[in-house]
C-alpha cells in the first residue's frame, strides 16, 4: 500500500534542565509523522531521536524526512537504515496504529503554510490525559516509575512524585562528587522508609555511564548493605549503567560480584547493541528506549525469543511517541517491571511547542 506523508517538528521546553551525567539538556526536539493510506486512514507516530545515548540527530532524522517523496509505500518504511532507529520507530509506529481520530486539532493547527508556527500551548492531544491527583491517575503512575532529579533536589520532588501515586522512583547519579551523593542518597532513602506505610518502595540508581569502576564498586556495596536491612521498607532495584558502554566486560563481572543487579541502558541502546550484549553472555537487565530502539516488530521479536528482562523507559518524547512505546511494552512483557515513563513533570501544564514546515 501507498501512504501519502507528511511530516512535521517541534521543540519542548524542560520545566528545568535534565541534568545527567552526559550534562545538560533543556529542550526536547522531534518530529510528528502522519501517514495517510487510500482509503483515509491516518496513521500517526514519532521521531525523537537521543543522538548522545546511540540514535541518530534530529538533524539527519529531519534530512531523511525531508528526502522523502510524498507518497511512501510500506517497502519504504520497513527498509529503513538501522542506522537510524529513531526514524525506524516512528514510521513502524506511524503504520500500526491507523485511525482518523488521533490528535487532528493538532494538525489543523499547522496545515496549510510553508513558515514556521509556534503555539503558545501544547495541544491537549498531545499530552498525557488523566486528570491530576485522580483515582485513575494514581493507578496508571503506580505502574510507572517516577524520575527523580539529580542532587539535593530530588528530596522536594519526592514528597510530590510519592502524592501523586508512584512507588517506584529512579533517581541520577554521577552528577556531583560521590561523597555528596553518597550522603544524599541516605537522606534520601531514609526520607522514603518514612512515607512508607508497610508497603515496598522501589528505588533505581542511574549513573549514565558516569561511574569510574572503583565508584561502581561503592555504589553497589551500599546499594547491598540498604537491602540487606530488615524491615527496612526501601529495595534499591538496580543499579542502571554504571560504567561507559566501553566497559561492557567490567559490567558485566560487577553484575556477577554483587547482589544488586546491573542494568544494561547506553549499551543496549538499539537493537543492533541489544544483540551484541546478548552474544557476549549478558543475561541481565536490558533499558529499553523503544523510540529510540529501532524496529517494533524486531525489537518484540527478539525479546519474546530470548526472553529479555526488560525495562521499558521513555525518552521524553510527546503523547504519539509513548503510546506507540506502552503499547509494545505490553506486547513484549506485560504486567512486568514498572515502566520508566513517569516523566509528565518535567514539562510545563502548557509548554511552548514550536512546529515548523
Amino acid at each position: 500500500m501507498v501512504y501519502q506523508f507528511e511530516f512535521r517538528t517541534y521543540q519542548r521546553k524542560f520545566k528545568r534542565p535534565l541534568q545527567t551525567s552526559h550534562g545538560i539538556w533543556d529542550i526536547r526536539e522531534g518530529i510528528i509523522l502522519r501517514l495517510t493510506d487510500e482509503n483515509g486512514q491516518i496513521g500517526w507516530g514519532e521521531i525523537a531521536p537521543l543522538s548522545w545515548f546511540g540514535s541518530e540527530s534530529f538533524e539527519q532524522a529531519y534530512n531523511f524526512c525531508r528526502q522523502l517523496p510524498a507518497n511512501i509505500s510500506e517497502e519504504t518504511i520497513f527498509f529503513i537504515s538501522g542506522e537510524l532507529p529513531a526514524c525506524q520507530f516512528g514510521f513502524e509506529s506511524a503504520l500500526s496504529n491507523s485511525s482518523n481520530s488521533f490528535p487532528g486539532r493538532a494538525w489543523e493547527c499547522f496545515s496549510g503554510g510553508s513558515a514556521a508556527y509556534t503555539m503558545k500551548a501544547e495541544p491537549p492531544d498531545l499530552r498525557f490525559e488523566a486528570e491530576p491527583g485522580n483515582e485513575e491517575e494514581k493507578k496508571i503512575q503506580n505502574r510507572y516509575s517516577g524520575l527523580l532529579p539529580a542532587g539535593e533536589t530530588a528530596l522536594p520532588a519526592l514528597q510530590m512524585l510519592w502524592q501523586q501515586g508512584y512507588r517506584t522512583f529512579k533517581w541520577k547519579i554521577g552528577v556531583v562528587a560521590i561523597d555528596e551523593e553518597l550522603k544524599i542518597f541516605d537522606r534520601l532513602i531514609t526520607a522514603m522508609h518514612k512515607l512508607v506505610d508497610r508497603t515496598q518502595v522501589l528505588l533505581r540508581l542511574d549513573a549514565n555511564g558516569g561511574l569510574s569502576y572503583l565508584q561502581a564498586q561503592t555504589w553497589l556495596q551500599a546499594c547491598d548493605n540498604i537491602n540487606k536491612i530488615r524491615n527496612f521498607c526501601v529495595n534499591i532495584e538496580f543499579l542502571e549503567q554504571p560504567l561507559p558502554v566501553s566497559k561492557f566486560e567490567e559490567m558485566r563481572e560487577l553484575n556477577s560480584i554483587y547482589a544488586t543487579p546491573i542494568a544494561l541502558d547506553e549499551s543496549a541502546a538499539n537493537l543492533d547493541r541489544m544483540q551484541e550484549c546478548h552474544s557476549q553472555g549478558w543475561r541481565g537487565i536490558f533499558v529499553i528506549k523503544p523510540a529510540i530502539a529501532g524496529s517494533p516488530s524486531q525489537l518484540q521479536k527478539f525479546c519474546q525469543t530470548h526472553n529479555i528482562d526488560a525495562v521499558f523507559s521513555s525518552v521524553f518524547e510527546t503523547k504519539i511517541g509513548r503510546q506507540a512505546a506502552l503499547n509494545l511494552a505490553d506486547r513484549i512483557s506485560p504486567n512486568s517491571r514498572a515502566l520508566g515513563f513517569g516523566t509528565d513533570c518535567w514539562f510545563d501544564d502548557n509548554p511552548i511547542l514550536d512546529f515548523r514546515f
